[in-house]
């Protein structure tokens, strides 16, 4: 019986012993185990940039050039070069300025009493005269009604041998036509002196060979200062209340 109790005190220490070195073991282990090291975790990376195309810059707008308007071409030699009219009316102002200047009756010899007015007379195709004709002897001198500069020495199918003459100011121009010749000395870019001869009564161009005269028209230029265009002014009316 005692020998009994000793095995089983003997294997109740056995089991003891197992258990106690078990719990050892964990402990030790515990002690000796190394630090959890703290593992940082990666910040989440952004996602990489999605490649965008650049704002599109609008172009600058074209300028598309306006062609130019071509202006008239000046008359060719032996064309009709009457004075093309401006579509500007005319200013009863301006015949009051040319009236005060006692401006020359363009043909030697002549009175304002002895004018006729046939500026609204009828022509081919019917347009209007927008001219004087004084009617005079074949080589009867003509003259410069003031002062002024040649613009032109022309040509003329209708006009004949014709003198463009520009007023000191350039403002007005004075067109001699059907002329049988020009005077000495006259050229193109000279300069004429009030009552001066600058040609001869005669009927070149498309007047009659038996009516020889001179057609002389005023006209007030445009801003081109161009001596064939301007705004037509009746001759007539500037020496309407001349003196005879």
């Amino acid at each position: 019986m005692t020998e009994t109790r000793r095995h089983r005190r003997w294997r109740q220490a056995l089991i003891l012993g197992a258990v106690l070195a078990v719990v050892a073991g964990v402990v030790i282990g515990t002690w000796f185990r190394p630090g959890a090291t703290t593992q940082t975790l990666p910040a989440p990376s952004s996602p990489p940039p999605v490649a965008t195309a650049p704002p599109e810059i609008a172009a600058p707008a074209k300028t598309v050039p306006t062609a130019p308007v071509a202006a008239p071409a000046e008359p060719a030699p032996n064309t009709d070069a009457t004075p093309a009219a401006l579509a500007v009316p005319p200013d009863a102002s301006d015949l009051s300025r040319l009236r005060a200047r006692d401006l020359t009756i363009p043909v030697h010899g002549f009175s304002a009493s002895q004018l006729s007015d046939n500026y609204t007379q009828g022509r081919a195709g019917g347009a209007l005269h927008e001219a004087l004709d004084i009617m005079a002897p074949r080589g009867t001198p003509v003259l410069a009604i003031e002062d002024g500069r040649i613009a032109k020495l022309f040509l003329s199918k209708a006009g004949g041998i014709t003198l463009y003459q520009f007023d000191p100011s350039g403002e007005f121009a004075y067109y001699y036509a059907h002329l049988d010749a020009y005077a000495e000395g006259i050229a193109e870019g000279g300069t004429l002196r009030k009552g001066q001869i600058l040609g001869y009564v005669g009927s070149s161009g498309n007047a009659l060979v038996a009516a020889p005269h001179l057609h002389f028209a005023i006209y007030k230029l445009g801003p081109e200062k161009q001596w064939w265009r301007g705004t037509p002014l009746n001759p007539f009316l500037v020496w309407r209340d001349a003196r005879p």
